[in-house]
């Protein structure tokens, strides 16, 4: 599949006797697409009903004259202020009753139905006035849901919806009792209205309580999601997209992208080193100005899974950022290296945000191609080579990966609602799952919880899933790889209870978790042969061989040829030996990859990232810092 560029562009932030030149200096750029139009509703829509698309019909056909294509963004992320005086219940608001108010962006509330319609009209305008305009080739719905965390509200319109969600999903109030075991605590209730959201209690929520307001807002953001998809359907047949964001967990991507053609995400990683990645010091200092070097392919594995194998990068960071904690330039090098990182791991367009620094207002310190002056920023002359570099290139068709890796939203919630441990989330321990298998330098594609099919990979990493769907236990069943489930993988009913039989249920493995405990970073749990557990231990009995245990003797890892379950969270170095022998078992071939070198195979092309500050020697190929290289693959 070919490869291709592009921006984000704000033609409302610019003189219009600008645009020309602009984008004859992004087609000469070597950039194809150009995302706009999707902050500007004020502008298209000035007051209730009157709309002004002149402007915006001016600015679609100055981009398609210079032979850009136009990503068409819905505004809904920033609805204006007349808005908010049409319905002023409209804000979402936080944990602890404070309204998230008007004066920057993403203040709506998913469940307000009326702020919901009002998105519906507006993607049916904009539909019915450029879903068959040649220059617009694909569509964003909103931006980033649930950046500034926003999927969360604890507002009345909430309330509402939440009591008629959970009336329809437990009939009556004794099915919901008993489900959540409101025995407990005397919380059970006599009727829907009565039950109020999970918040300000005077110490922690019942967990199925939470859990279910957890399922209840991802629900909202697919139905908020659906309501533009379904307006924009008949009236174009251009792919419709969302620019999901990094570490972001509090809806079910899949479920979103069910509804879209693309998935997209906006890769920052340097602002996600500081802002959203774990990392000790040294760990911090050495990849300051690169990203964490397994960050972004863990992104673009994911969302590669979420789009149904359709991948888009809509923003990528090509200079300092200006909403972490701190934001430091770039290497030289880095803006090519993480766009041929995308590529590499199945997108199909890259577009930098933005075209041009803004002067102005809350991001006038985030880097674009262009400084404010529309002198050449850094990243501009990076981004004409990846596009010279793209014309050479033959198309990268994606291959299936060495492994695969199971992640599940759903448990992520769980285990945020009942962590056990201060440290224990659902993201790190499948990030650090992640991360040992790309330091063996195997390929991963990561699947979504209710796969069904196990086939074609050797090997299969399940860690931290809630629960285990009907479809990935018998697809289990049947597997004739390796799978290693766990750690704190199906121990809990869909109610958050302990199910009995207690869990794991592994089919046709005896094994049970007895007793689970967490640990402060001061402590480990040894083991034979040397390595460690950290974070997360669990108890474990049953007539399973056990393939590793404790300094102790207690089972760290038991189950058959074909079917484990790990009692622990492994530190790095174990987890390194762990997938090393699991691949050797599988007859897997792994590559000890140097500090900061990763690898990445396409069907027909190997790929080798230098994300280190030092060059590395690799078959006899010197990989320059912040570099990239590319050969045909073994």
């Amino acid at each position: 599949m070919p490869r291709t560029l592009g921006v984000c562009y704000y033609p409302e932030h610019w003189p219009e006797a600008q645009w020309a030149t602009d984008a004859a200096r992004m087609r000469d750029t070597g950039l194809t697409w150009v995302r706009i139009g999707e902050f500007a509703w004020s502008l298209m829509e000035p007051a209730p009903g009157t709309y002004d698309w002149d402007w915006l019909d001016r600015a679609v056909e100055t981009l398609g004259n210079a032979v850009l294509k136009v990503v068409m963004g819905t505004p809904t992320a920033t609805p204006p202020r007349w808005m908010l005086d049409k319905l002023p219940d409209m804000l979402a608001v936080d944990a602890q009753g404070r309204p998230r108010r008007f004066g920057s962006r993403r203040h709506y509330d998913f469940s307000h139905p009326g702020y919901r319609e009002e998105c519906r009209r507006i993607a049916r305008a904009m539909g019915e006035r450029y879903g068959r305009n040649p220059h617009v080739a694909a569509w964003q719905i909103d931006n980033e849901y649930d950046c500034h965390d926003t999927t969360l509200s604890y507002s009345d319109a909430a309330r509402l919806g939440f009591r008629n969600w959970l009336a329809q999903k437990y009939q009556s109030p004794d099915a919901l009792n008993r489900a959540w075991g409101n025995v407990f605590w005397s919380m059970q209730y006599d009727a829907f209205d009565q039950i109020d959201l999970p918040n300000l209690t005077v110490t922690e929520p019942n967990p199925a309580h939470v859990m279910d307001f957890r399922r209840y807002s991802s629900d909202q953001v697919v139905a908020f999601n659906r309501v533009q998809v379904d307006a924009l359907r008949p009236l174009t047949d251009a792919p419709l997209i969302h620019n999901y964001m990094g570490r972001t967990l509090t809806f079910d991507h899949y479920r979103v992208g069910a509804d879209l053609d693309i998935a997209a995400w906006d890769s920052y990683p340097i602002g996600f080193l500081s802002d959203r990645i774990e990392g000790t010091k040294k760990e911090k200092q050495t990849f300051l100005r690169q990203g964490h070097p397994d960050n972004q392919a863990f992104h673009h594995d994911l969302y590669r899974a979420v789009g149904k194998g359709r991948l888009w990068v809509m923003e990528q960071q090509p200079g300092p950022v200006n909403w972490a904690p701190y934001n430091p330039a770039p290497l030289p090098g880095m803006a090519r290296l993480w766009a041929w990182e995308a590529f590499a791991h199945g997108a199909e367009a890259v577009c930098y945000f933005r075209w041009r620094q803004a002067p102005f207002a809350q991001e006038q310190l985030h880097a674009g191609l262009l400084r404010p002056d529309s002198q050449p920023a850094p990243a501009l002359a990076e981004a004409a080579q990846v596009a010279e570099e793209i014309a050479q290139m033959p198309d990268l068709d994606q291959a299936t990966g060495n492994v695969a890796l199971i992640f599940d939203y759903e448990s992520a919630w769980a285990w945020d609602t009942q962590p056990q441990g201060a440290d224990f989330e659902m993201f790190r321990l499948a990030f650090a799952a992640y991360r040992a298998l790309r330091r063996a330098g195997l390929s991963v594609d990561i699947l979504p919880p209710d796969t069904g099919d196990l086939s074609p990979y050797k090997l299969v990493l399940a860690p931290g899933l809630m629960t285990l769907s009907d479809p990935l236990r018998a697809a289990l069943a049947t597997y004739h790889g390796i799978a290693l489930v766990g750690p704190r993988s199906d121990l809990k009913t869909r109610d958050m209870a302990i199910p009995m039989p207690m869990g794991p249920h592994l089919p046709d493995t005896d094994v049970t978790v007895t007793l689970v405990e967490s640990l402060p970073p001061s402590d480990r749990i040894r083991l034979q042969g040397g390595g460690a557990f950290r974070h997360w231990f669990e108890h474990l009995e049953g007539t399973a061989p056990v393939h590793l245990s404790t300094k102790d003797g207690r089972p760290a890892i038991m189950g058959g040829d074909h079917l484990r379950y790990l009692a622990g969270w492994p530190d790095d170095a174990t987890f390194d030996g762990i997938i090393g022998g699991l691949c050797d078992a599988a007859g897997l071939p792994t590559l000890q990859m140097p500090d900061g070198l990763r690898v990445r195979d396409t069907a027909t092309m190997r790929f080798l990232f230098n994300y280190g500050m030092t060059p590395v020697d690799w078959n006899g190929t010197t990989i320059p810092a912040a570099g990239v290289h590319w050969e045909a693959r073994p």
